[in-house]
């Protein structure tokens, strides 16, 4: 007698990977939210990991003080090519939460464009989302599978925050410029995470790499913005506008929106859902119609000078140290003490956690109408200023955003491109992602509108 062929097996619609780790248990506890019997279409949630057990307890605190519900539990490495093709194939969405990502990252992107599961993952390192970019992107796209780097506050609140502040320039008004100032708030002390730090310092380390990464590929196309950039004004300087000591930061967001902008020169109505809707092609088109390009950057802002200064003194710890691997050494054994205590191993305390939030301000100058160009001998002579807000930006807003951007995957995967690998900001740009946001503690205002 022919033995029955067995089931197929189980697929889920999310699975965490690293789920064990510091941000990874907070991102459980926002999935939870949107199981049933929420309306969400998030029905089933597996957790993955290389401990059965850290995974167990990181599941525990996350419902804490409750009984924990009963979640498939995977076991999966980033150093096991085996265990991720394995997790690959038993779901439609990964959010990869493993880093440093240059470490972690690259082997779980390279199981889903094999499978065709899609994968979103909270990297801020330029060199990982790009190399991803180069070397799995026709891989991805053959078999579908949506590939989206920096779903968390790298980089989802700049890039949205940009296209929401772009599109605030009606016609016959444009942007040439829009500096983005990130302004960090607690009534307690802030700390990041150590995972973060040692990306910076890895970052650093490798930043030879990127350079000879970006040389060896096809130069992307600009984006026509009407006017020069910026001039590059002092490393650090006083906004008498939002009252705040500001520093250039060398962020991912810039690289990230930066991006989207080339991508959209190249498909300036978007790009194109698998099976869209008809109605949804028209919506997609008109909203991309209504994104104008400009200079962009980033700075990171303080009220006082001293916390410019500390920021400064990481800096120049990281850059200076990051280089050789002696210096790599120390800066990873005494984070605290090269970060002036603004990173440690154990992280912030969840009291440290509950109390922080961002700001994120943009402020653009362009004209009031698009026909005063440089070329025609006129200055800028408009300015408006948007503004992000939102929670504490590793434990709190990284894990909205992220949830956020796999339940628009899982209900609205069909107006989406068929596979690749792209910015959040291409993808998810026309889809209700901003209002998810703005319903789940991130706010996006009109601060104001004026004259030059």
């Amino acid at each position: 007698m022919a033995t029955p062929p067995l089931p197929p097996p189980e697929k889920f619609d999310v699975v965490i990977f690293g789920a064990s780790g510091f941000t990874g248990r907070y991102v459980i506890r926002e999935a939870l939210r949107f199981l049933p019997p929420s309306s969400s279409p998030l029905r089933s949630l597996a957790l993955a990991g290389r401990s059965r057990d850290r995974v167990a307890a990181a599941l525990r605190w996350a419902v804490g003080p409750g009984p924990a519900p009963d979640l498939p539990i995977l076991f999966a490495d980033s150093a096991d090519p085996a265990s991720l093709a394995a997790l690959a194939g038993r779901a439609r969405v990964v959010l990869s939460c493993a880093g440093p990502f240059r470490l972690h990252g690259r082997p779980v992107a390279a199981a889903c464009a094999a499978a065709g599961a899609d994968c979103l993952d909270i990297s801020g390192e330029p060199e990982f989302m790009e190399r991803v970019e180069a070397e799995f992107h026709d891989a991805a796209a053959k078999n579908g599978s949506l590939i989206i780097s920096a779903c968390g506050f790298d980089s989802i609140p700049a890039e949205l925050g940009f296209l929401f502040h772009s599109r605030q320039w009606a016609p016959p008004s444009v942007p040439v410029s829009v500096q983005a100032y990130v302004s960090l708030e607690s009534d307690k002390k802030i700390v990041g995470n150590f995972g973060t730090f040692e990306s910076a310092v890895l970052g650093v380390a490798n930043a030879s790499e990127l350079q000879a990464l970006r040389r060896s590929r096809p130069r992307r196309p600009r984006p026509n913005i009407p006017g020069p950039p910026p001039p590059k004004g002092s490393l650090v300087e006083h906004d008498k506008t939002l009252g705040l000591w500001a520093i250039k930061l060398p962020s991912a967001d810039t690289v990230v929106v930066k991006r989207t902008l080339s991508t959209v020169t190249e498909h300036p109505e978007g790009l194109p859902g698998v099976e869209e809707s008809a109605d949804f092609a028209e919506h997609r088109k008109n909203f991309w119609s209504s994104v104008k390009p400009a200079h962009f950057g980033v700075k990171l802002t303080s009220k006082s000078l001293l916390g410019i200064v500390q920021f400064i003194f990481t800096g120049l710890c990281i850059g200076l140290l990051g280089g050789f691997s002696f210096g790599r050494s120390l800066l990873l054994k005494f984070p605290s003490f090269f970060s002036a205590g603004w990173f440690r191993k154990s992280g912030p305390t969840e009291e440290q956690v509950s109390s922080a939030s961002f700001k994120m301000w943009f402020v653009g100058h362009g004209y009031s109408d698009a026909a005063r160009t440089p070329e025609r001998g006129s200055k800028p002579d408009r300015e408006i200023i948007t503004r992000v807000s939102g929670p504490e930006i590793g434990y709190i807003t990284t894990p909205i955003v992220l949830v956020q951007c796999a339940l628009v995957l899982l209900s609205q995967r069909c107006n989406l491109p068929k596979g690749g690998v792209y910015t959040p900001g291409s993808v998810f740009g026309p889809t209700d992602i901003q209002q998810r946001l703005q319903e789940n503690g991130l706010s996006f205002d009109l601060v104001s509108t004026r004259t030059l």
